[in-house]
């Protein structure tokens, strides 16, 4: 029993721990990649980390983790490159509303099947590969901006630079790989929110630094042509290094696992039946839809729509565009925080709660940007509603690794491609719609998705109004309260 330990004999006692676990048959140590970690981890959950040191970029836990949320960010640059060059595209290439639209929602369908496969690949073969092949994958379409001719160029040009987006899959489970159970919410809230940070960076490096500096040597229509270089050269430097820099899991890449036995071969069709055959599933497919489908939706929409409305340049519509990005900066992070503390005391109906709460506040919030007439009261309206938002996308993978532990990368595929799905209906609602209408849509959808978290009832954990913790359960979250 550790918990009566001064903390420096404690760490020990884990390290200690961790190591004694580690023998197995034959009195042989086990075969692993590191016998002793920068981190405390519990032996019990495979070494995975039970604390999460920022500022600490050792392998394996925190360097995956600092990848994961790098890749992400990285694969934003790529995603979002057009979005702030939009205004100039439409004027070279003399496209309508409707136009733009379908490129925008190209642009996040584009993921959809791919965040499916993901999923199960990742539960076969680990993050790390389909993260750096994914990345390099999609940035040799962001290079091939410059040669769109036609609103039929553009949106399948988009479609494919759009499979970057499914990097999350991977961003997600290699934290829910590296860490336990109690403080996943928190390492997953973190990773998805600095990645999802690249969409706000994106629109202020590329609408309000990079496009300007090349206009300085070159037209307008050019510098947007040749601007979108630069995100395919970045991707495709960190594609390539991630892969010789991090680890798959605690004791390992997982072809190493497998063949020295650590691991056992996992079948990616097996793993994608368990994941889609969860009811549970296919909640939180829909209740991410309408927060992260929100936030790839305002970030194609932002800076257009603040130019049009308040008649704005296009450098400072991106720019005032990006703040919705940058509330991922703290916003999904608490999001994921929250949530581990609302574990902490009241278990998953915690977990449920807080989910609630974000999804609800978030659509009230859009409801009332959509009536905001004034630049200055858009402009808060739309920081605090994407708060909301990122908050949510956090709880979102807070539940996800309790709902079926061994389909975890399935599932939060299927999670994932939840939000692409919902920024595809809403872009055609925003294709389709004025403004306001598109907006109060919007707001309305997601306190309907609110709704949902009362069927969410999870095998061993109490739902909102139904269910009940199991022993097991109970002791894990009121030994985390009291800790």
């Amino acid at each position: 029993r550790t918990h009566h330990l001064p903390p420096h004999q404690l760490d020990y006692s884990l390290h200690l721990t961790a190591f004694i676990m580690s023998e197995v048959q034959s009195g042989q140590a086990e075969i692993k990649k590191y016998q002793t970690y920068a981190l405390n981890v519990d032996p019990l959950q495979d070494d995975k980390a039970t604390e999460i040191k920022l500022c600490n970029f050792s392998r394996p836990h925190m360097r995956a983790f600092h990848c994961s949320w790098f890749c992400f960010f990285i694969a934003f640059f790529i995603w979002f490159a057009i979005a702030p060059l939009m205004p100039e595209i439409k004027t070279t290439l003399g496209l309508n509303k409707q136009q733009i639209w379908t490129s925008n929602i190209c642009s996040v369908a584009g993921t959809i099947f791919m965040r499916f496969v993901n999923g199960p690949i990742c539960d076969k073969y680990g993050a790390r590969i389909p993260m750096g092949f994914v990345l390099v994958a999609a940035s040799i379409p962001c290079a091939m901006t410059g040669l769109v001719t036609n609103a039929a160029n553009l949106s399948v040009l988009r479609f494919f630079i759009g499979l970057g987006g499914s990097t999350f899959v991977m961003c997600q489970y290699w934290t829910s790989r590296m860490f336990t159970k109690e403080v996943v919410g928190t390492a997953n809230a973190l990773v998805g929110g600095w990645g999802n940070l690249g969409g706000g960076v994106t629109q202020l490096i590329m609408g309000s630094v990079l496009f300007p500096l090349f206009k300085l040597g070159m037209s307008a229509e050019m510098a947007w042509r040749t601007v979108c270089i630069v995100p395919a050269v970045v991707g495709v430097a960190v594609g390539f290094t991630i892969l010789k820099i991090s680890d798959d899991a605690p004791k390992g890449n997982y072809n190493e696992m497998k063949k020295n036995g650590t691991m056992a071969e996992v079948s990616a069709a097996a793993s994608f039946r368990a994941g889609a055959m969860n009811f549970n599933t296919w909640l939180l497919f829909v209740q991410y839809a309408c927060c992260f489908g929100v936030e790839l939706t305002m970030n194609n929409a932002a800076a257009l729509y603040f130019r049009e409305k308040f008649l704005l340049t296009t450098e400072t519509a991106a720019a005032i565009a990006s703040l919705f990005g940058w509330m991922n900066l703290f916003a999904r992070g608490v999001g994921g925080f929250v949530s581990d503390k609302a574990n902490a005391r009241m278990g998953m109906r915690g977990r449920i709660w807080w989910q609630t709460i974000c999804l609800v506040c978030e659509g009230i919030m859009v409801l009332i940007f959509a009536h905001s007439n004034s630049l200055g009261a858009a402009i808060v309206l739309m920081v605090i509603f994407s708060s909301f938002v990122q908050a949510a996308e956090g709880s979102s993978y807070g539940i996800v690794p309790y709902i079926n532990p061994p389909a975890t990368g399935s599932i939060a595929g299927i999670v994932g491609a939840g939000g692409n799905t919902g920024a595809v209906a809403f872009g055609l609602g925003f294709r389709q719609l004025p403004y306001y209408d598109a907006f109060i849509l919007m707001g309305s959808c997601i306190i309907a998705s609110g709704v949902l978290s009362l069927f969410i009832c999870i095998k061993g954990h109490a739902g909102l109004v139904t269910g009940q913790d199991s022993e097991e359960a109970i002791a894990a979250w009121k030994k985390l309260g009291s800790a």
